[in-house]
């Protein structure tokens, strides 16, 4: 009988790993949130705590809400979905959406995996362990691979940071809610939940 150890990593030591390794170990170790880099970087993200999961379940809620009442062509997906974007890399927003006409591109066993498509619309919520700047970078890579409309959720320093195809993201401080505006018709956020 093989002996389970455990394998604390600093920040400083980077593991690289092809897709397929990604995928075989994506599929050994689903308890973690891993992800890839466009590059093969291995990114492991530790579990959220209380407050994050609490946050994240508020955003998911009121999305899901919002797909059931209005039929909108196209698909959500929650946190433990990956994506493989046009560069590469593997990631997995909190929440996100793709359209029909993108998803129905795809092939039953592209589906099943980690889609190869950059969703339309992703949710980033900043969690105690996140860095900003990594997050942030997370965000313009969405973007750059096809995504239309993003936001940050920051509760620590309570801003949301809009991303768009078109230019430099716009920052809102303690906003009551957030609008998915031509993307996603309809969906607003409310972020009172968020902020306590």
């Amino acid at each position: 009988m093989r002996q389970t150890l455990q394998l604390n990593l600093p920040n400083s030591v980077k593991f690289h790993v092809t897709p397929e390794q990604f995928a075989t170990l994506a599929t050994h170790n689903q308890d973690l949130r891993l992800e890839r880099t466009a590059t093969g970087e291995l990114i492991v993200n530790p579990p959220t705590g209380g407050e994050t999961g609490k946050r994240n379940i508020n955003i998911s809620g009121q999305f899901y809400r919002w797909y059931e009442d209005n039929d909108y062509p196209g698909e959500v997906f929650d946190s433990s979905t990956g994506f493989t974007l046009p560069d590469g890399a593997i990631l997995s927003p909190d929440a996100s959406w793709v359209s029909s006409e993108r998803w129905e591109t795809l092939t039953t066993e592209q589906r099943e995996s980690f889609p190869p498509v950059c969703p339309d619309f992703v949710v980033e919520l900043r969690s105690k362990s996140d860095a900003l700047k990594l997050i942030q970078a997370k965000m313009q890579e969405y973007l750059a691979n096809g995504a239309r409309l993003g936001w940050l959720i920051d509760p620590k320093r309570q801003i949301v940071e809009i991303y768009r195809a078109s230019g430099k993201p716009e920052v809102l401080s303690r906003p009551a809610n957030v609008s998915g505006e031509d993307v996603l018709p309809g969906f607003v956020l409310k972020l009172d939940r968020i902020w306590t």
